[in-house]
């Protein structure tokens, strides 16, 4: 069954035409990481043990952790959906709302699932699922919390897809023995067709994912551009900054359109407005795509422009203050 998510803009331009559109349903930067010139032995050979190798030790150098608790592995939303295979099903709680995805991969892998509203519903789950920050409200737990959480459940995972601007949340740097900290490549440098992302854990966790997920999970490209993109600590100033201020400039738009904060990260905004669906259809006849969610008729989340183009664009579609 397909599930509710960003993206699809074949289906909107089915429905409402083609042209061009400006994808802001994803929460994907818009302003990705200059990938330039690959070798040819990224593309030619099979991945090596040296370049998976390379990669993990940038990204822990990111991460602030051990190179020996990061596994690169075939997008954040793989493992989601390999890790619930690997364990004994049980009691799982899931913070709600929040990424659908999750919810979805623990019953599809014979556990009972709980949705909970907050992590203080979660004592006694054998698995806690929390996102942080979290998708779609943009809430945020500290880490004093989640180690505390990690404390009264069998195992935890956190899924901090959107942290790396905000590396003041992340567990990484100290997680826990009995957690899995989950994090997405493709967001925050704006490469989402890689489909590239790293798990955090022990060892011994990490070596099942690994022989779970089979040789040469990770591609050449894909482990290549990984290394040099989150290398560039310059651009990922540059990008940490651009959204912090375009966030705020976002939600003066939206004030004017009459719309109230909901919250959000770095690189989305989630809004409460009249009518989700009423403003969508608008923003869509511009040739502009947003969020939606089943379980709200008038939330809507919107991805940051990534350019002056896309800002007048949007500015227009939502008429005059």
């Amino acid at each position: 069954m397909r599930r509710d998510h960003g993206g699809d803009i074949d289906a909107a331009a089915a429905r409402y035409g083609g042209g061009d559109w400006i994808d802001l349903s994803t929460g994907i930067n818009r302003r990705p990481w200059p990938i330039g010139a690959l070798p040819d032995h990224a593309w030619r050979a099979l991945p090596t043990a040296a370049s998976c190798d390379r990669l993990g030790r940038v990204a822990a150098d990111w991460f602030g952790c051990d190179p020996a608790h990061v596994l690169p592995v075939a997008g954040a939303t793989a493992a989601i959906q390999l890790i619930p295979r690997l364990l004994p099903p049980g009691r799982a709680a899931v913070l709600s709302p929040s990424y659908n995805e999750h919810a979805a991969s623990l019953r599809a892998a014979g556990w009972s699932v709980t949705d909970a509203p907050d992590p203080d519903d979660m004592e006694g789950a054998d698995l806690a699922v929390v996102v942080n920050p979290n998708n779609p409200d943009g809430r945020e737990f500290s880490r004093a919390r989640l180690t505390d959480l990690a404390g009264r459940v069998g195992r935890l995972i956190v899924d901090e897809s959107f942290a790396d601007p905000r590396p003041d949340l992340s567990l990484a740097g100290a997680v826990p023995d009995n957690a899995v900290i989950l994090r997405s490549f493709g967001k925050f440098w704006g490469l989402a067709g890689l489909r590239l992302g790293f798990v955090i854990a022990a060892p011994d966790l990490l070596a099942r994912i690994a022989q779970a997920a089979g040789p040469w999970s990770v591609n050449g490209p894909a482990l290549e551009i990984g290394a040099r993109a989150m290398a560039d600590r310059a651009w990922a100033d540059d990008a940490t900054v651009y959204h912090s201020e375009a966030g705020l400039r976002l939600d003066r738009i939206a004030r004017r359109a009459g719309w109230h904060s909901v919250g959000g990260t770095h690189l989305f905004r989630l809004y409460d407005t009249p009518d989700a669906a009423a403003a969508q259809d608008a923003l869509a006849q511009a040739r502009i795509w947003t969020r939606r969610f089943p379980y709200s008729d008038t939330w809507l989340r919107l991805g940051i422009p990534g350019n002056r183009a896309e800002w007048d664009r949007l500015i227009a579609a939502l008429g005059p203050a």
